[in-house]
């Protein structure tokens, strides 16, 4: 079964989170330890991560819930039958015998799920973007708090290895002070633009389509937005909440930063005009307060492989590749300016020109160095792991809305038309 790493790697886009992807390699535990799962949406990425978690060891697949009866008929052959399934996510959350719950439905459904599966006493895999709209990360915040279980936000940027050692190259100053930071996503084909095709059974029949729509305005039955959800702004925050998302992510953990104080932003609709409201061009600038910017850009009408995270110190410059990291340092300024002197009168410039050692060949440009990364443990791995050793999320609730709400706060200043400012403290917009 085609898998999102597979995916992934063959895509044209580079994408900061396929980087990470790419380094993940599953944590060792002791099969006694079981942990029992249930899955709430087994569609594209649930059945994914239905995968990944299957492959640590002593995680149980117990049960899934999904509205579509091919996801759920799906479910039971990946689990050569052994699966039980739903079309009542509450069904779930019902049975004792389940140490935790993972989340991957539409963006509108994940604020209930994840406050009902935290009352019913479940630690909480919740699939990115943690919310729907910025007022929902501090209920879930406090509803985390209140309940004393693992609730953890799948960015799989947020603990890859390559991450890991791109922060501690900032840290330890290699690059000097950074001041911009540039990162992309570029995807042209239907399936980047989530253009998924439609089963050939798709019908009010086989999809439970009012659970669907939920506290959503209602509308007819759709099959298109059923299984293309993501291209409304009903059930989705578009190419920011699905792709900016893991940037933020991974830039937050990269310059161990919480969130940012104001966004500008410009972008369209241009060309999937196919009924669609979200655009498919978005740039976003994003200030922090300790001091840089961080430029972000999907565009999925074009697919160059840009690489997906730029970082520019005063010192030198990081690139993430798949595998490894190129750090090259910049060149010494030794403030000899032919340029700036060449209107000055002849012998002052020849004099200029002597003090400064123009004489003497230059030093030669740095080169940049590779610095390979082995691939450690996989996202999902760590969720195990907390539970096991009853050890902190490595993506908690507050980061999941630290990087969903800067999301958001770019989807406001593209639809509003203006630069949005955001205090992560109190959520408030201005």
């Amino acid at each position: 079964m085609p898998t999102r790493r597979t995916f992934l790697n063959a895509a044209s886009a580079a994408t900061v989170y396929r980087l990470v992807e790419n380094a993940a390699a599953p944590l060792k535990a002791a099969p006694s330890d079981t942990i029992r799962l249930g899955h709430i949406g087994v569609g594209i990425r649930g059945s994914q991560l239905m995968e990944e978690f299957s492959q640590i060891p002593g995680v149980q697949m117990v049960v899934a819930a999904d509205l579509y009866d091919g996801y759920l008929q799906h479910a039971k052959e990946s689990t050569d039958g052994k699966m039980e399934i739903t079309k009542r996510y509450e069904d779930v959350l019902a049975r004792k015998d389940l140490d935790a719950v993972v989340i991957a439905t539409p963006d509108h459904w994940h604020r209930k799920m994840t406050l009902d599966a935290l009352s019913a006493g479940k630690h909480v895999y919740i699939e990115k973007p943690l919310t729907w709209n910025l007022n929902e990360g501090p209920e879930i915040i406090a509803a985390e708090k209140r309940s004393g279980k693992v609730l953890m936000v799948g960015s799989g940027g947020k603990t890859s290895s390559l991450v890991a050692k791109t922060r501690e190259i900032i840290a330890d100053g290699a690059i000097g002070q950074v001041r911009q930071i540039r990162m992309v996503n570029y995807r042209n084909s239907k399936e980047g633009a989530w253009v998924y095709p439609i089963p050939p059974d798709a019908s009010p029949q086989t999809i439970d389509w009012d659970r669907f729509i939920g506290s959503a305005p209602k509308r007819a039955f759709s099959p298109d937005v059923f299984f293309r959800w993501r291209c409304w702004w009903e059930y989705s925050g578009g190419v920011a909440t699905d792709l900016f998302v893991h940037l933020l992510t991974t830039l937050h953990e990269v310059m161990n930063v919480q969130a940012p104080v104001s966004v500008v932003s410009q972008g369209g609709l241009f060309h999937w005009k196919d009924g669609r409201t979200v655009p498919d061009i978005l740039e976003s600038v994003f200030e922090y307060k300790e001091g840089f910017f961080a430029q972000m850009s999907v565009n999925l009408c074009n697919s160059s492989r840009a690489p997906g995270m730029l970082i520019y110190g005063e010192k030198g410059t990081l690139v993430m590749e798949p595998s490894k990291l190129i750090v090259t340092p910049e060149p010494e300024d030794l403030d000899i300016q032919q340029y700036g002197s060449s209107a000055w009168p002849k012998a002052a410039r020849a004099e200029y020109l002597k003090s400064r050692g123009i004489d003497k060949p230059r030093a030669p440009r740095p080169e940049a160095k590779e610095i390979p990364v082995e691939r450690g443990p996989g996202h999902a791995s760590y969720f195990v792991q907390s539970i096991r050793e009853n050890k902190p999320s490595r993506e908690n609730a507050t980061e999941g809305h630290a990087a969903a709400g800067a999301a958001h706060l770019a989807n406001m200043a593209y639809r509003e038309g203006r630069k949005m400012f955001w205090d992560f403290a109190t959520n408030k917009v201005t």
